[in-house]
């Protein structure tokens, strides 16, 4: 198999000089099934060749090192001179030699040579383990939301410590002062938020006094204050064009779109979105949407065409309940949020339209203003985006200019 990769006589006889020699053969035949190709496959096998004899330069073992051997690596790298591996100067070629170092280790895991990695729950405060739990259990909250949630809470532990006896309202104020002017607004709002939703889990805990999380201030800002960034029908269309559905990539990028345009998802709605999901006998689509909260949505035929479409297309789709999966290797992964938002943004990108936003969100307002262009009401705006409140919905008002225009009144002294 080592072989097969390449033939290039001095580089085989310095990777077969690696204590990882035993493992190469299985470890390029696990790349080699989820889709890489030679190349990049020589390269991890070049990085874990530099490991194994970097390790055994250190008189370590291969299958007895831990992750701080692995940050060691990533350190030597920067001013590596090793024969034959030469790296310095190159900080993306560093970074796929650590990759390849990675994955190399998560195979020794998967095949029992070395021991998988402890959880790291275990080392995470008490406090802030029980609101990870709570999250999910009572709020549905997804991994973005945990991490971004767990960052600050981490950081809150950390600076006033553990015991919620000591969390009161000036404490929290105070912290709150301190920190919130270092950020920009969207950042010191989820500090907020996150502190505000911190203080409510201990009061259903009852480790704090109630009405604690009201004492912690607010980011100044104005309702309704901003426009909703979105793009005109037009240049929807161009967008949606960008993607060709005759290709593997072009015919997913095009349904999650379409998804995005047509009926308003989010970027974690489409990366969760299953097969199972959709009802074709019915012409309905399940969406499960924030705090897990399901609704059914109506499955026109332009929709529909584009699932089909890029289930006709990609060769691992049909092996998977999940609708939109990875184009590249490793095959057969699920997208995230941030991968499905960054198909947006390609897609506004090569469609050459000036967009106020790059982003699925922005796609969403898309979809939002082109129903009330259509003459859609704004309660049922409000059910397609699933809108829990109506006040929510009623931004867009102000982008129905024809109604607008009925309203407005003539200015003093200028004529209409």
């Amino acid at each position: 198999m080592l072989s097969t990769v390449s033939s290039y006589s001095p580089w085989l006889k310095l990777i077969k000089s690696t204590p990882a020699l035993p493992y190469l053969d299985k470890f390029i035949a696990s790349l080699a099934k989820v889709g890489y190709g030679r190349r990049k496959i020589q390269e991890h096998a070049r990085a874990v060749a530099h490991f194994g004899l970097w390790l055994q330069h250190r008189q370590l073992s291969l299958i007895k090192h831990g992750a701080a051997e692995i940050q060691s690596f990533k350190r030597h790298l920067a001013r590596c001179s090793c024969v034959g591996f030469k790296r310095r100067g190159s900080s993306r070629r560093n970074r796929l030699h650590t990759h390849g170092v990675t994955l190399f280790v998560r195979h020794l895991q998967s095949i029992g040579v070395i021991p998988q990695s402890a959880p790291q729950a275990d080392s995470l405060p008490r406090l802030l383990t029980g609101f990870r739990q709570w999250l999910i259990q009572h709020r549905g909250a997804k991994e973005a939301t945990l991490k971004a949630y767990g960052s600050v809470v981490s950081e809150f532990l950390r600076s006033m410590g553990e015991d919620p006896s000591r969390f009161n309202a000036r404490v929290l104020r105070a912290y709150v002062l301190s920190r919130a002017p270092r950020y920009g607004r969207s950042k010191a709002k989820q500090l907020i938020t996150a502190l505000r939703t911190f203080s409510r889990y201990l009061i259903a805990q009852g480790l704090c006094p109630v009405g604690l999380d009201a004492a912690i201030p607010i980011v100044a800002g104005w309702k309704f204050s901003t426009l909703p960034r979105y793009l005109p029908a037009a240049d929807v269309e161009r967008v949606l064009a960008s993607c060709d559905p005759t290709t593997v990539i072009g015919a997913r990028d095009r349904a999650a779109m379409i998804l995005m345009s047509r009926l308003g998802l989010r970027s974690g709605e489409v990366a969760d979105l299953r097969w199972r999901d959709v009802d074709w006998g019915q012409a309905t689509v399940e969406v499960v949407g924030k705090s897990q909260c399901a609704a059914r949505l109506p499955l026109s035929q332009e929709v529909g065409d584009a699932l089909l479409c890029h289930l006709a297309n990609a060769p691992t789709a049909a092996r998977s309940d999940h609708i939109f999966l990875r184009s590249t290797p490793p095959l057969g992964r699920v997208l995230g949020s941030s991968s499905v938002s960054s198909i947006a943004k390609r897609a506004i990108v090569r469609a050459g339209v000036q967009s106020p936003a790059r982003g699925a969100h922005a796609m969403r307002h898309s979809a939002a203003t082109s129903l009330l262009a259509e003459g859609a009401s704004l309660q049922s705006i409000g059910v397609v985006l699933r809108h829990r409140l109506l006040d929510t919905t009623t931004i867009y008002a102000k982008v129905d200019f024809k109604v607008l225009s009925t309203l407005a009144q003539p200015w003093p002294g200028v004529s209409p």
